[in-house]
């Protein structure tokens, strides 16, 4: 979060160094809302597609050189008024102090020891940056009318923030003027640095993440020149994609949920000085305090004086990290890989595994994890799999046979085998799919480790590999762990040893266990997106202090019709079993 700024500043409102004609940029602006809202490419011409797009991108932003508005001085300049502002309006001062750290950027010092869990931060609501002070705004006229920025906060918040920096009177000048003006995400990278990416489970995000940007921005220039509702907001003279790329990435690696004054609902908002820390492992420990309406940390563990004061950003992958803030994080204890899996329609017994997978509360067609700890797949993916590879036998007995309902339960419980033969054909599944990924990427892993021991290396190049080795290790991991289960499994069913059963005080004692993949599947948040479903909710809503609150009710919203297709598709499919199939 505290990343340090490495880019020349210009002096706000000035030194326009190019000059063109409204028509001219209109039909630019245009082409690009055009591009950008054409059908998906065909698989395989994403990056053909995002090539294009940037070429465009490039050109509005060579006719629009010199025309954003910036400070003067460096960044750090404006800590000391950051910290008398944060003083002025009753926030916590005492006890650190923004400080450089070199390669991790700027965070908070600690100027005296620090106990773990001792309240040490703390910022009242009126110095935030939320969707309501937005609206409270000069924006508020254009808010109330465009629905993009009702459903978008993290758009509206882009928009406060740049409306608000070309205000020198700006309540949150301190704050803004505090921020980075540059920043590592990928909307910064060069197209080389990004092409080292293909192949990549990573890379489809990271061009989404540009498109969507563009789209947004050509969408927003059009309507502040245009919409009467915009005709006061102090960008309608100069809007660059510069300007918007900077408030994406500030509210990217910023934006965080909190209550809103009721307590009702949640809210995004920026959250001056905290957003200084940076990230270790740990646990949660910021919240928010209704009663006396501020956010508040305490401290993560014993810091001496001198010592960095991190937070824990929340459970995030290294994807996320460099997606989303900027920064690869070496020692990731919940790194992981994306994967997709579906079962095709196409397949002769979809409909039964659609509806067993259904009563599991888990989609046909998933995006799924493969974690860099053991075991690589989460409960949710274990039950997925097992009925990926079940038999037209097997899925009979689990929606019709003895205790079917109860048998949903056993799904993800390691413990509890389907039947050697399909533990068999699931971890050679996984052993072969992770292989077949692995074999994507254009490098090995001893290969990029010899490029990362290069100096001349630049920053952005350095992310991006270290991003695609620990992809493939977790890959490697995962097909080590496949081959290693499918041995053990097949030795169970080469001696003939008998299959573990459960019984009905089994699944109360699921309930209670705190392992992973011990859990009832339906008992459990379900990590995983229903395809096509990720971005949506990337582009709607986002964290607090790393968690995604309104993914999972948005999956709960989107999940039922979907279920209800199914279950109409397999009643068809079950007449003809009769009640003979039924054990008894």
């Amino acid at each position: 979060m505290g990343k340090k700024s490495r880019v020349k500043t210009q002096k706000s409102g000035s030194g326009a160094t190019a000059v063109v004609s409204s028509k001219e940029m209109m039909n630019f602006i245009s082409e690009l809302l055009q591009k950008c809202s054409s059908a998906a490419p065909s698989a395989g011409k994403e990056w053909e597609e995002y090539i294009q797009i940037r070429g465009l991108v490039e050109k509005i932003r060579k006719k629009q050189k010199g025309l954003s508005i910036v400070f003067e001085g460096s960044r750090e300049d404006y800590f000391t008024d950051l910290m008398s502002w944060a003083e002025e309006n009753n926030a916590s001062c005492d006890g650190f102090m923004v400080t450089n750290f070199g390669t991790e950027g700027y965070g908070l010092r600690a100027t005296r020891d620090i106990k773990a869990e001792e309240l040490f931060l703390w910022i009242p609501r009126k110095m935030l940056m939320t969707v309501e002070s937005a609206q409270n705004s000069v924006l508020g006229p254009l808010y109330s009318q465009d629905r993009i920025l009702q459903a978008m906060g993290n758009v509206t918040l882009a928009f406060h923030l740049l409306c608000e920096r070309a205000d020198p009177v700006s309540f949150w000048q301190p704050y803004i003027r505090s921020l980075p003006q540059e920043y590592d995400t990928p909307l910064y990278y060069k197209q080389e640095e990004v092409e080292l990416l293909l192949g990549t489970q990573a890379v489809q995000d990271i061009l989404n993440q540009y498109k969507n940007t563009a789209r947004q921005y050509a969408y927003f220039y059009k309507l502040i020149q245009t919409h009467p509702a915009a005709s006061k907001l102090p960008l309608k003279d100069s809007f660059t994609f510069d300007d918007y790329r900077w408030a994406v990435s500030s509210v990217m690696t910023r934006q965080n949920q909190i209550p809103t004054e009721d307590g009702s609902r949640v809210t995004l908002a920026l959250i001056p000085l905290w957003d200084m820390c940076n990230h270790t492992n740990g646990l949660i420990t910021t919240g928010y305090n209704l009663e006396d309406d501020r956010c508040e940390c305490v401290a993560l563990q014993d810091y001496k004086e001198n010592e960095q004061i991190y937070i824990f950003y929340g459970t995030r992958s290294n994807a996320e990290f460099v997606i989303h803030n900027g920064f690869f994080f070496q020692d990731n204890a919940h790194d992981r890989v994306k994967i997709k899996l579906g079962v095709s329609k196409s397949e002769r017994l979809y409909a039964m595994k659609a509806e067993v997978l259904a009563r599991a509360g888990i989609p046909a067609s998933c995006i799924f994890a493969l974690h860099c700890n053991e075991p690589p797949i989460s409960a949710q993916l274990l039950a997925f799999l097992r009925v990926f590879c079940m038999t037209e036998e097997e899925l009979k007995d689990y929606l019709l046979g003895d205790r079917a309902i109860n048998k949903i339960f056993t799904l993800g419980n390691s413990e509890f085998p389907v039947s050697w033969e399909n533990e068999i054909k699931l971890w050679t599944f996984l052993e072969t799919r992770a292989a077949l990924l692995l074999k994507t990427y254009k490098t090995t892993s001893e290969e990029d480790q010899s490029l990362l021991e290069k100096p001349d290396l630049s920053l952005h190049s350095r992310v991006v590999i270290q991003l695609r080795q620990a992809e493939k290790q977790i890959l490697e991991k995962a097909s080590a762990s496949g081959r290693a289960k499918r041995l053990h499994f097949e030795k169970k069913l080469e001696e003939g040893a008998p299959l573990p059963r459960y019984e009905e005080s089994d699944i109360a004692l699921l309930e209670n266990t705190g392992a992973d993949a011990k859990l009832p599947i339906i008992l459990r948040k379900l990590e995983e997106v229903e395809e096509g479903q990720e971005i949506q909710v990337e582009e709607h809503s986002h964290l607090l202090n790393g968690e995604k609150v309104l993914y999972e009710m948005d999956m709960e919203a989107n999940r039922q019709p979907v279920q209800e297709k199914v279950r109409k598709d397999v009643n068809s499919a079950l007449d003809s079993f009769g009640s003979s199939t039924e054990k008894e």
